[in-house]
């Protein structure tokens, strides 16, 4: 199985444990802003929970329970940041899709192409019958970021996440393989 996707500006790959640096770096620089959304990114994120995370990650991929990708610059080689697709629902082959870029970085697009690859993955390698895109409603960088990856905007879920110890409505999305030209 092809482990690295490209599409000519961006490449998403599995983490390694080499990339721990990297993320560290990249989840400090979405601070303080970050932590309404990206609640892993908190004031005392440290080195050792990009580790961690990362251990964690790579046993995931290996038992096929979880599929997190690095973001990277096909130019230049830069960490751009993360996507991955969790919450993987084996019975009827849904996953969740998840997409976060370094602060420095954003408004590029880099989200939108991340998220396509990441679907593409899971459409073509692990044969998933649909992918979700949950957002909490007052988030709408991440929903600008789904609807012009070119995922259906489906409706609102009343109460469906928690993040930083508070509920939001959120707002569905989702892609099924014929969005990808897959019957």
């Amino acid at each position: 199985m092809q482990i690295e996707f490209i599409d000519g500006h961006i490449c998403i790959r599995p983490y390694t444990n080499s990339d721990a640096i990297l993320l560290y770096e990249a989840a400090r620089e979405c601070l303080p802003d970050g932590v309404e959304w990206m609640p892993w990114v908190h004031t005392e994120y440290s080195l050792d929970e990009s580790r961690g995370w990362i251990a964690t990650s790579i046993e995931k991929w290996a038992n096929g329970t979880e599929y997190n990708f690095a973001v990277i610059s096909a130019a230049t080689g830069e960490y751009l940041g993360g996507v991955g697709l969790n919450r993987i629902d084996a019975e009827y082959n849904i996953a969740n899709l998840g997409y976060w870029v370094r602060k420095s970085v954003r408004g590029r697009g880099i989200a939108i192409a991340a998220a396509r690859l990441a679907a593409e993955f899971g459409f073509n390698h692990l044969d998933m019958s649909r992918i979700e895109i949950v957002v909490a409603v007052h988030n709408t960088a991440s929903c600008r970021t789904a609807e012009k990856s070119g995922a259906l905007r489906e409706g609102i879920l009343r109460n469906r996440l928690k993040t930083g110890g508070k509920r939001y409505d959120a707002v569905m999305h989702s892609f099924t393989p014929p969005d990808f030209g897959r019957v």
